[in-house]
Order: C-alpha cells, then sequence, then structure tokens
C-alpha cells in the first residue's frame, strides 16, 4: 500500500520532456528485451512512463537518494522486477548495470539537477525561498552537509565553488560576509544564509535575480560532488550503449550542459589521423547525435510546468562498437 504521504508527493511531480524522452528512446526499445538505465530516478516519473508502454522493458532504476528510491519502488510495485533499483550516485552505472545481470543497455536517460522531492521537502535545504536546515545531501546516509561547508571552508574556497560551480560574480563578497557571520553564530539554517546574502548584495543589484539562487547552486553541487560524477558517468554510460543504442540527457545549468556537450562532441568525433585522405572504417565515430544543439521545452510545457523552463536537452545514438 502506497503511504499518503507518497501519493501526495506523486500529485506534484510532473516529468520533465516526458513525451520527447520517450520519443527519442523508443527506436532503441523495438528488441526482445530492451533494458534502459535510468541513471536518476527520483519519483520514478519517466521510468513509470516507460515501464507502461514499453511491456518487455526492463528498466534499472539509479539514485543516491534513499528516500528517492523507496518511494519510487512503492509507486512502480506493480512492474514486479522489471524495475531493478539500485543505490548509487550515477558514476556507478557500470557496476549497477552488472550487478543487475546485463552486459550492455539500449537506453539511457539522465535528468540531471535537483529532483522534486528534494526541493519540495522543505527540510532538506535545497530551496532558498523556504527555511530548512542547511543540509542539501541526496544522500542523507552519509558525506558532509551544507552547514559544514560554510563552517569549515575557508574565504578562498568559498569563492572558489561560488565563482565555479554558481558563476557568480559576487563571490568574493559573498564568502567575505560569510566568515564574517559565522563568527558572530553558526550559520545552520537557509534563512540565515539568504540574510546574509541579501545584506552582502549592493543596492543596485537587489533587482536582479534572487542573490542566493547561484550561492546555492555552488553549495550543492559541490556537497553533492555533482559535477566529477557527471564527468565520469558519461563516457561510462556511452561505453555501456549497445549498438542502435540511445543516451538521453537533460541539464539545467550551464556547467552540466557544457560538459555533457563536450562529452558527446568527442563522442560523434572521427579518430582518423590529420590529413588522411580517406576515413578508414575503424577510424568512423562510434556515435551519431540525434539532437541538433541543445533542444529546450516548449513553450506550453514551461507553462504546465515550470521546471522545465531551463531545461537543455541532448541526445546520442551508438552506430558502431569500438574497433
Amino acid at each position: 500500500m502506497v503511504r499518503p504521504d507518497i501519493m501526495d508527493l506523486r500529485d506534484i511531480h510532473t516529468p520533465v520532456l516526458l513525451e520527447r524522452c520517450i520519443e527519442l528512446l523508443a527506436p532503441a526499445l523495438s528488441g526482445e528485451s530492451p533494458v534502459v538505465v535510468d541513471a536518476t530516478l527520483g519519483m520514478g516519473g519517466h521510468t513509470e512512463a516507460l515501464l507502461e508502454r514499453f511491456p518487455a522493458l526492463t528498466v534499472i532504476g539509479l539514485d543516491r537518494d534513499t528516500d528517492a528510491l523507496r518511494i519510487a519502488s512503492e509507486r512502480l510495485a506493480r512492474f514486479g522486477d522489471r524495475l531493478r533499483p539500485v543505490h548509487t550516485v550515477y558514476d556507478g552505472i557500470a557496476g549497477a548495470i552488472e550487478r543487475s545481470g546485463f552486459t550492455r543497455v539500449n537506453g539511457i536517460l539522465f535528468d540531471l539537477g535537483v529532483s522534486s522531492l528534494q526541493l519540495d521537502v522543505a527540510d532538506r535545504g535545497f530551496a532558498y525561498a523556504q527555511d530548512a536546515p542547511l543540509d542539501m545531501r541526496m544522500d542523507q546516509s552519509g558525506g558532509v552537509t551544507a552547514a559544514t561547508v560554510l563552517a569549515t571552508y575557508g574565504e578562498g574556497d568559498l569563492r572558489r565553488i561560488f565563482e565555479r560551480y554558481g558563476e557568480e560574480k559576487l563571490a568574493g563578497r559573498y564568502a567575505r560576509a560569510i566568515i564574517q557571520a559565522r563568527g558572530e553564530q553558526p550559520i545552520e539554517r537557509s534563512g540565515q544564509l539568504v540574510d546574509i546574502l541579501q545584506n552582502a548584495t549592493p543596492a543596485a543589484l537587489k533587482n536582479a535575480g534572487h542573490p542566493a539562487k547561484r550561492v546555492f547552486q555552488a553549495l550543492r553541487i559541490e556537497v553533492n560532488g555533482e559535477l566529477a560524477a557527471l564527468e565520469t558517468a558519461l563516457p561510462a554510460a556511452l561505453e555501456a550503449l549497445a549498438v542502435g543504442g540511445r543516451l538521453v540527457v537533460m541539464s539545467y545549468q550551464s556547467l552540466e550542459d557544457r560538459l555533457v556537450k563536450r562529452v558527446l562532441a568527442q563522442a560523434v568525433r572521427s579518430t582518423a589521423p590529420a590529413g588522411l585522405p580517406v576515413e578508414l572504417p575503424e577510424h568512423a565515430p562510434q556515435f551519431r547525435l540525434i539532437v541538433k544543439g541543445a533542444e529546450m521545452a516548449s513553450d506550453d510545457e514551461k507553462l504546465r510546468n515550470p521546471r522545465a523552463t531551463p531545461v537543455r536537452l541532448r541526445a546520442a545514438e551508438r552506430v558502431k562498437d569500438a574497433a
């Protein structure tokens, strides 16, 4: 039986670009027993639709968040062992596929960033609009919290992560303000941090977007090691695809999207030496792009689901095995 709190979360969860993701993956799922990896299972919205529409499909669902795995497993219990939930960060994709009893898969979906569950449960500390403990761990079974980062990092390190992961122009100013504030009392709640950032923002810039947005993003990425995990996960995902298999990646901020773009550009590049008059078969790319550039959500979808507003979708297909 699904508990009432799970049903409430289910009601507010709208998967981003659901139909487009299914459309892109569908040509790879026509075989006898196709396998898809949902590398960011979350509450299981994309996986639920895939399992409903492809009756022979098995989905390996990865998530570092034990709450998400529990909720998705209960929601999707009717599919039995066609869902194989795995507690891991997405850079553990190769091991998760092997432990699930497969060597290659036909589709892989990454829906990056913070999940609906993490945003909508206030005490996780991801949303700057809600006062909550500064946790921000996607996996609450271990690791350091955002409060620990704010309490222990030096000014230079705080400035570095705000610049690198938040692309924040006021990184130095905010880092100094945090060091000063924590000398007076620990910074343990999101409301405290928001107040510190607002007070440190020059009056002329206070209407240029919420001052906490980029800092909260930077802290979340640092706490969860998101970019480092993605940099490892994408090549591993490409390697795991069978010929004809497809990878679909949805990013929600420029740092993720640039990384995805770079990895896919490398994957579709010929390995032929410069100046070779004819490309030999062994030098031909193993992958091809199946989406031109980065696709965005339609205006209608943005109206229906505001979380789709920043999404950038990229996709590729394996066309041949390695030589």
